[in-house]
Formats: C-alpha cells, structure tokens, sequence
C-alpha cells in the first residue's frame, strides 16, 4: 500500500479478490465481515494479474482535507477535496451521516475507503464506481446514470434526470415487448472499441432494483426520457444527441484530463450510436411507440 494512503487503519484477516467489469479488473482488499456485505459483485469474479486499480477498505483515521466540489441527490451527498498534500479526497454523507471517505491516489489507481461503521455498503459501492469511472476515463470508458434493457441481442439505454421515469420505461418494455430482458437498472458501463463501436454492459452497481448481471450488448441506441401529457418521439443528432449524453455521465469535469477523456467518449456515441428524445407516459403505449420506431429505423 503508498505509505501515503495510510490513515492508521485497523483491519482483521484481510484477503484481496478481483473483478471484471467492462474489460477492467480491480482488486478489493478487506474482511470476511467486508466481503459478506458485497453479493452484488460475485458475478463479476475473476482471477487477478494487473488490475486497472485497487481499493483497500477498512476502519481508521478522518482525513483532512479542503472541500472543492459538493453533490446531492435524494438524501446522499457526495463532498470532493484534497488533503493538504493534493491527494483527492472524497466524502459520502447518507442524510446527515458520515457513512466514509475515500482518499484516492493522484491518477486514481489506488485507493483507501476509511470506514465509519455506519451505512457501509453504500460507502462501498460508492468508492467503487468513483474509482472505476476516474480509472477508466480516458479509455473509451463511462458509468452512466441510466437503465438498460437487451432486445434481439442489443442494448438499449435509457437516460434522463432521477423520477423522469427510466426504471417505470425499462419495465414497461419488458412487459410489452416479447423477449426483452433487463440489464441494468441505475449505473450501466459503456465501452467504445478501437473501431468505434460501442457496448454497453452490466455492471455491479443497479440501483433500487437488484439486477447485477455480467452480460454485454452492443448499444443499438438510446432514449432520452421526459415526462409528458401524450407520446412523442424524434431523433437527435449533433449537438442534441451530445448535450442529452452529458448530465447521465459520472465524472470529475473539473479535472481537465478526466474532462477530457469523457468528451472524446461523447463525441463518439453522438455521432455514431441513434439517439432519441421520448415525451411520454408511464403506460404501454409510450414502450410501443419507443419500439416501433427504434427497431423500424
């Protein structure tokens, strides 16, 4: 571990096992009492060599650190700074409750979640898809704040603000259109290839609904979705199809290399992956009309 990681931790047995998540491998080091909190990662189990980063996690010292940035949603809030020795530092806060902090490695290939004994799982997941988001940033790779459904081998994704809808869009679809399956129901990865293409995959992180499955699709499109008295949908293109990628991308746009990284990701699935804006209702005919128009184009 860098010394400079080290905030006088106390662990138990502590064993370190990897995962595969979109072509990148991580490593975990914690407990037996660590792993047992962490189910939804077992699908993506691998053997380890040369992870893209590792994320050691136990109990131990409060870091200090300047706060630079702040984000809240539903109850959690997530705080970024830096120690005084510029290392990124980032605080998760579950209504009111410090659940940990993870200090983070300048390029983001190590980090240390210091636990606090209070909402552990969340300060997990949270560690995780940070560090995987900045870790892989500038290699074709982005977490998305969506959810994803497979029709006739394809991924289609499903993006807009959180209560916009996405989850209630990806049921309805499986209800209604024959041979639809869930993907993921809140933080799909997407992963653009050397010629372009790109796949979108499952992931351990979904949200209110359980669906960690280790599978992949080509991403056939995607649907931005607003709430509407009717349905109506029309393709994007150019700057709307990149502005509607935007705001479901996870990532530090402060930091000019991670900012760039994703832009060049945006770019990519703006001009080469269909996109839509989908006005609608919560009921059958909105997946319908979704559907039809996506599988006729």
């Amino acid at each position: 571990m860098n010394p400079c990681l080290d905030f006088g931790v106390n662990t138990k047995m502590v064993e370190t096992k990897y995962y595969n998540v979109a072509g990148h491998m991580f490593g975990i080091s914690c407990d037996a009492e660590c792993f047992a909190l962490m189910p939804n990662y077992v699908p993506f189990g691998c053997t380890g060599s040369k992870p893209d980063f590792v994320l050691s996690i136990g109990s131990g010292k409060e870091p200090e650190y300047t706060e630079e940035y702040r984000q809240e949603e539903e109850g959690q809030v997530i705080v970024c700074g830096k120690t005084a020795d510029g290392m990124p530092v980032f605080e998760f806060v579950w209504w009111g409750t410090t659940a940990g902090f993870l200090v983070c490695h300048a390029d983001y290939r190590e980090g240390r979640l210091i636990t606090t004994g209070h909402h552990t799982k969340l300060a997990i997941d949270n560690a995780l898809m940070i560090l995987y988001a900045l870790a892989t940033a500038l290699e074709g790779t982005v977490l998305f704040h969506a959810a994803v459904v497979s029709h006739q081998c394809r991924g289609y994704m499903f993006l807009g603000p959180s209560g916009t809808g996405k989850s209630t869009h990806a049921s309805l679809w499986q209800k209604y259109i024959d041979g639809t399956a869930l993907v993921n129901d809140d933080n799909p990865v997407v992963r653009i290839g050397d010629d372009g293409r790109a796949v979108v995959y499952g992931s351990p992180w979904s949200g209110k609904t359980p669906c960690y499955r280790n599978v992949s699709y080509p991403l056939d499109g995607i649907v931005l979705l607003s709430q509407a008295p009717y349905n109506k949908i029309r393709r994007l293109s150019g700057l709307e199809a990149y502005a509607s990628l935007v705001a479901s991308i996870s990532g530090m746009r402060w930091d000019k290399h991670i900012a760039d990284g994703l832009h060049w990701s945006e770019n990519q699935l703006a001009s080469h992956v269909r996109t839509w804006h989908l006005e609608c209702l919560p009921d059958e005919e909105a997946a319908r009309v979704c559907f039809e128009i996506i599988s006729n184009e």
